[in-house]
């Protein structure tokens, strides 16, 4: 009679798949907890320790270390195994579910010990992942609830294609758990003040193969953490490119550090407008005002949830991707009938910033992300001219702005709205005079943040030439006199913020 050995963390779809297990003639063998809940389900099971002659040893952390258990697991199919087994008692393991204890959760608790943490490393799991992932040719291993369904489908005669599938997924769950328990240690055992970690495993699982890159001739897909879900889900539209989550990416990081209602519309990673309004509508007109031409084909996002005025406000504007936390269902009605190309997506506002990583030839480079929203209580007013209560608001607004855009940025604001941006040139002198280009008459009394200190007064006098009031920078240059002189002899007032937000 075939055996099933089930130890399971995650319980999900437990039951059913056991209940399939058993209508199929299976025994089932498991332990602890799991056992438990199968047997409440009405289920016949045997315990481990029926299996080994050994009963559960070192409160617990010894189960199903034992030569019945991984000689059943691992023998193949032939006269000379199944002859071995036969001779000393022991039965051939068919198909093994299991996953692993929450270790990356138990961790990523503030309260946690190093004892509790430890208790939260599996040792049989791992093992008998691995034992039934090697004898694939002979045994289904299970360690995701989703594989359930297939497995039962082709439980009589399962193919070697199902069953390769299922260890490759058994090795990258050890795999990713072995490096979230090494990354642990060397945490934890670290002298460097950095908070970065001292080893580095960017381990994922790839949840979904895009069309192409950036380019047509570039594969691409894209990942999310092992364990992990993505913060984010397409309610209707076309498929996400590689492209439409690199932008969504840009405008979500645009509106994150704003509580007032407030919309960014980004073209190739870059704002071309970002505003705050009374409503999602306001702030939506003000943003596209900034920039309409390069709004079509955008990505939009904004802090709240879409209703029906908000497509209306849309109007005939092709868009690419629109984000928001929630949509009511007449906007869903209403963007399927009107957009239906457009991708819907609803994102997770609260979803935290994880270490930025991407590759150069060679190796990895890793940095915490830019998050620090700098309070304007703590800024330096450089000039003889102070800044008026309405300018330090919209220097704010300005400085949040920069953030989000490609160095060298420059972002021209009025009114809690850009009018003007000039994004990822070589030098700043270029980006004041695109940004103050695009603002045109807009520019006048208007405010400018620099996300870099300028190098000359150059920058800052053709600002002022295009009606730029006041700047925020971040200061720091060995010429600051030189422009801080400049700005007093113009007549207008410049605050320094003591940080930089360089976006390359």
């Amino acid at each position: 009679m075939p055996t099933a050995l089930l130890s399971v963390s995650d319980k999900t779809g437990l039951v059913p798949f056991a209940e399939g297990l058993a209508s199929r003639g299976y025994d089932l063998v498991a332990s602890g907890g799991t056992a438990k809940k199968l047997r409440a389900a009405g289920l016949t099971v045997l315990e481990v320790e029926d299996l080994t002659g050994f009963p559960h040893l070192l409160d617990g952390r010894v189960k199903t270390l034992h030569p019945a258990v991984h000689a059943g697991i691992l023998a193949r199919r032939d006269a000379a195994h199944l002859g071995e087994l036969e001779a000393l008692g022991m039965r051939t393991i068919d198909v093994v579910v299991c996953n692993l204890y929450p270790f990356v959760e138990t961790i990523s608790r503030e309260d946690v010990s190093f004892d509790g943490a430890i208790e939260q490393i599996d040792i049989g799991g791992v093992t008998l992942l691995r034992a039934a992932a090697k004898n694939c040719a002979h045994v289904s291993v299970v360690c995701d609830p989703s594989d359930y369904e297939p497995v039962l489908a082709e439980l009589d005669s399962p193919s070697d294609d199902l069953r390769r599938k299922l260890a490759r997924k058994a090795f990258a769950h050890t795999a990713a758990y072995d490096a979230a328990i090494s990354g642990w240690f060397a945490d934890i055992t670290d002298d460097d003040e950095t908070p970065l970690p001292a080893r580095l495993s960017p381990i994922g699982e790839r949840s979904m193969v895009l069309r192409y890159g950036e380019n047509p001739h570039q594969s691409a897909a894209l990942y999310r953490p092992d364990g992990g879900e993505l913060p984010f889900a397409v309610l209707q539209g076309k498929e996400l490119s590689y492209n439409n989550l690199v932008d969504l990416d840009g405008a979500w990081t645009a509106i994150d550090p704003f509580t007032d209602p407030v919309c960014a519309i980004v073209k190739h990673t870059n704002p071309c407008g970002l505003a705050v309004g009374t409503d999602l509508v306001d702030a939506y007109r003000k943003a596209h005002a900034s920039d309409p031409v390069s709004a079509f084909g955008s990505i939009i996002a904004v802090n709240g949830t879409v209703d029906e005025a908000f497509v209306d406000a849309l109007g005939k504007l092709f868009v690419e991707v629109l984000a928001a936390p929630d949509f009511t269902p007449g906007a869903l009605e209403r963007l399927a009938r009107r957009k239906k190309n457009c991708r819907v997506v609803r994102i997770d506002l609260a979803a935290g910033h994880g270490l930025q990583i991407r590759t150069i030839r060679g190796g990895w480079l890793a940095q915490t992300p830019d998050v620090l929203d700098s309070d304007p209580a703590g800024w330096t007013v450089a000039t003889k001219v102070r800044p008026t209560p309405e300018q330090m608001v919209d220097l704010q607004h300005a400085w949040r702005a920069a953030r989000a855009v490609k160095s060298n940025a420059i972002v021209i604001v009025k009114d809690l709205a850009t009018v003007g941006v000039g994004a990822g040139q070589m030098n700043r002198l270029e980006s004041v005079r695109i940004a103050g280009s695009m603002a045109g008459e807009k520019a006048q009394g208007a405010v400018l943040a620099s996300d870099a200190f300028f190098p000359f007064a150059d920058g800052l006098e053709a600002a002022v030439a295009v009606g730029v009031a006041a700047v925020v920078q971040p200061g720091g240059s060995i010429r600051d006199d030189e422009v801080i002189e400049a700005a007093d002899r113009l007549g207008v007032a410049m605050v320094f913020t003591g940080v930089r937000h360089f976006r390359h």
